[in-house]
């Protein structure tokens, strides 16, 4: 179900992000194409990584993408209408959907594909419960 409690942060806090970023980037190596230009020197072999310490650093890599907020929505279905139509609502309006009664609802990630669910009612609150997930190779060919 769409999250609507997100708290908005401070332009303040963006601000100092940005600076990070910037200061991360002036202090990041120099880019592919310009170190193609400078001699090769040979470096030493690398000593093996154990499987304790690769399992560790991919867990940190991951730990980057995991506090990025994203929008998660659920789609009952959709229509078009004309503006007159649009102007014409009122309360008690009905609006034709694509979908029928009882078919699963899309749930979508910054608009992409990602669930299918059925609508639940918990504690007087509306929910969905996953009824399939869309596979990765799924949700890549959707992309390209």
């Amino acid at each position: 179900m769409a999250d609507d409690t997100a708290t908005e942060t401070p332009a303040t806090d963006d601000m100092a992000d940005w600076g990070e970023a910037l200061a991360e980037q002036a202090a990041a190596p120099e880019p592919v194409a310009q170190q193609a230009a400078q001699p090769r020197v040979q470096a030493a072999p690398f000593a093996e990584l154990h499987a304790d310490q690769t399992a560790a650093a991919g867990s940190n890599q991951l730990d980057l993408v995991m506090d990025i907020p994203v929008t998660l929505s659920v789609e009952l279905g959709r229509t078009k209408i004309q503006i007159r139509e649009l102007l014409q609502l009122a309360q008690g309006s009905v609006v034709d959907l694509d979908r029928l009664a009882g078919e699963p609802m899309d749930v979508l990630v910054n608009g992409f594909l990602i669930a299918r669910g059925e609508v639940v009612l918990v504690n007087d609150k509306f929910g969905i419960r996953l009824t399939d997930i869309v596979s990765p190779t799924e949700r890549a060919k959707r992309l390209g």
